[in-house]
Order: C-alpha cells, then sequence, then structure tokens
C-alpha cells in the first residue's frame, strides 16, 4: 500500500506522523511510504533520515495526499479539505465533536476517517490517546508554572512555595490519565493539589499513588464553587469518548477567582469544560478573562514533539500496519481499531459523534 505522511500544519505543530523507526516497519513490509519534506525536522528527523529508512521525499503536500492511507497527527485544517480523497483511509487525532465544520467536509469527502482518540480496547482503555493524555497532563502544570510568573502576566506564586511561604494550589478537575499526570507533576513541585472526581473508585486508586500529598474530592458544582476561588491554578482533565466535555466551570465561577490566577483546559479539543475558555495557539497561547489567565492549546504535545512523535508511534504503528496490510478489512479483525472509525461511505458512524450531531447522522 501506499501511505502518505504530510507535514503538519497547524500553528506550530512539530509533530510527525511517522517517524524514520516506523517507515522502516512499513518498507520492510513492502509498502511504500511518501513523507513530505521537512515533515519530521521539527521533530529532529531529517529527510536524509527517512529516505534511509525507505521514504520516498516529495515536495508538495498534494503528492503526498495523493496516497491509499494518510497518516497524520492532527485533523486536517481547511487548507487541507480539497486534498482529502473519496475512500481514502485518514488515520490520526480528529475529535470532530468540537468541530462541526470538519465533520461535514469528512462526510461529504466520502473518506474512511479513522481517530485516534476513539480506538477503544475491550476493557474501555484508549491505547492511542494515552501517550498525548499523559504529556499533556504533565505539560498542564509545566506551563501553568510558567504563566503564573508576573511577567507572563500572572499573579506572581511559586507552585512549590519556599520556607516561611505556603505552596501555590493546583485544582484538577478529573482524575483520569491527564488529571493523574498533572497531579504528579505538581505534587513533584511540592503545590498543593486537589483532585475532584464523579468517580469515588478512581479517586481510591489515585490515593494510593499519592497518598496524604493529594485531597481527594468528589465533583459536584457546590464542591467545585468550594475550591475553585483560591485555586493559583487549575487544570480542566475531563473526557466524555467521542462527545463534548461538559462545562463544569461556569463564567461566574471563573469571575470568583484570584487576578492573575491560571486556568489550562486540557479538554479544549473537546470543547472545554470551562465557560470562559475558547481555542488558542502555541503562538498566542494565553488570554485574560474575568481577570484569570486562560491558555487554551489544543496541541500542547506539540511542544515537545521529539518525545511525542516518539511516543505516539510507539502506540499507532501496529495499527497503521494493519490498515497498511488489509486496507479497510482491518476494522473486520480488530474490533477496537474499528471503534476509531468516525466517518465512511459518506456517513457519520461514531455512536457518541452521532449524539452531538444528530442531524448529520442519516
Amino acid at each position: 500500500m501506499e501511505i502518505g505522511v504530510p507535514k503538519e500544519i497547524k500553528d506550530l505543530e512539530f509533530r510527525v506522523g511517522l517517524s524514520p523507526t516506523s517507515v522502516r516497519a512499513c518498507s520492510d513490509k513492502g509498502h511504500t511510504v511518501f513523507v513530505e519534506t521537512n515533515a519530521g525536522a521539527g521533530a529532529g528527523f531529517a529527510d536524509e533520515d527517512y529516505i534511509e529508512a525507505g521514504a520516498k521525499i516529495v515536495s508538495k503536500a498534494s503528492d503526498v495526499w495523493n496516497r491509499q492511507l494518510i497518516v497524520k497527527v492532527k485533523e486536517p485544517l481547511p487548507t487541507e479539505y480539497p486534498l482529502i480523497q473519496k475512500e481514502q483511509l485518514l488515520f490520526t487525532y480528529l475529535h470532530l465533536a468540537a468541530d462541526r465544520t470538519l465533520t461535514e467536509h469528512l462526510i461529504n469527502s466520502g473518506v474512511q476517517a479513522i481517530a485516534y482518540e476513539t480506538v477503544e480496547l475491550p476493557d474501555r482503555k484508549l491505547p492511542l490517546l494515552t501517550p498525548m493524555s499523559i504529556i499533556a497532563g504533565r505539560l498542564a502544570v509545566q506551563f501553568g508554572a510558567r504563566f503564573l510568573e508576573r511577567q507572563q502576566g500572572g499573579k506572581g506564586v511559586l507552585l512549590g512555595g519556599v520556607p516561611g511561604v505556603r505552596p501555590g494550589k493546583v485544582v484538577i478537575l478529573g482524575g483520569g490519565i491527564v488529571g493523574t499526570e498533572a497531579a504528579r507533576i505538581a505534587v513533584g513541585m511540592g503545590a498543593r493539589v486537589q483532585i475532584l472526581d464523579v468517580n469515588v473508585d478512581r479517586l481510591a486508586y489515585l490515593e494510593t499513588l499519592f497518598g496524604s500529598r493529594v485531597e481527594y474530592l468528589y465533583s459536584s458544582p457546590l464542591q467545585i464553587e468550594a475550591v475553585v476561588p483560591d485555586a493559583d491554578l487549575l487544570i480542566g482533565a475531563v473526557l466524555v469518548l467521542g462527545k463534548r466535555a461538559p462545562v463544569l466551570l461556569s463564567r461566574e465561577f471563573v469571575a470568583k477567582m484570584q487576578p492573575g490566577s491560571v486556568i489550562v483546559d486540557v479538554a479544549v479539543d473537546q470543547g472545554g469544560c470551562v465557560e470562559t475558555l475558547r481555542v488558542t495557539s502555541h503562538t498566542n497561547p494565553t488570554y485574560v478573562e474575568e481577570g484569570v489567565v486562560h491558555y487554551g492549546v489544543p496541541n500542547m504535545p506539540g511542544a515537545v514533539p521529539w518525545t511525542a512523535t516518539q511516543a505516539l508511534n510507539n502506540s499507532t504503528l501496529p495499527y497503521v500496519l494493519q490498515l497498511a496490510n488489509n486496507g479497510i478489512k482491518a476494522l473486520e479483525m480488530n474490533p477496537s481499531l474499528a471503534k476509531g472509525l468516525n466517518v465512511q461511505n459518506h456517513r457519520l458512524v461514531h455512536p457518541a459523534v452521532r449524539e452531538v450531531f444528530p442531524d448529520l447522522a442519516d
């Protein structure tokens, strides 16, 4: 099969769909991989690395997209829409619940679109979302600490504090992978940490990880209202598979936070769980609303592309090979991969996304 690997065009997105190591694995199976020139440069992979791995380097995006299987990192942007082809296999992050325009175009194009984030194992784990969730959770605290600096518009709080001065307070909405990794970094910095979740069993599990260094709270509107006003850093870490994230923090609650506090909403890919949150970019990552610094970059792991590309490829490569070896029949052979299918034959097929866009479901 011919596999196309385009250069990502989202703002300061330096990850790449396939690393040279992954290209070698595909080439060894008899597949031909076409990589757009400089597609991996931002992640530390030169065109020469790809050539040595067996890839063909092409200079135009159209020459990459004219292939049977397209492997990307982020969702296609409007300038890429005309390049998408009928019956082509598209394998990438899509997050359609937050993007009606993209959803409509994929339906109209006739492409077979498989989303990393909805590939689901029998135990309900999300193997292709997890590696980026780990990175995003860790970066959320790293970025939050930076934007708490006074020169960055924050209130000037050091999360770890110093002897004689209390540490900063981090509130994490959601105790899944993102929330767990955010807590890991916040605890390591010496911050005061509170995690809120509706799953008591998950909170009990988190207690086995962090013990008394974290406060574990059942999430409810009243509890959120109680803990948010004195949070120095609030991290949104809520995920509902395939759907928009629920809004847990209203503008009214945001207005009660102290000026210069910071919100990092990792759920922005799925619409965000904070009412005042809107999508930002690595070039312009923050804005101030109700006196609070908001960070809403949807491709956070793109800030660490060398690490992120390899972590992503470690998980995606087996699925890429299945698609390359078997085409669309790979979905019949692998039920977990089949759950990643969002759009096929001009139809929106993923149940959760169909609930978000019922008028597009038929």
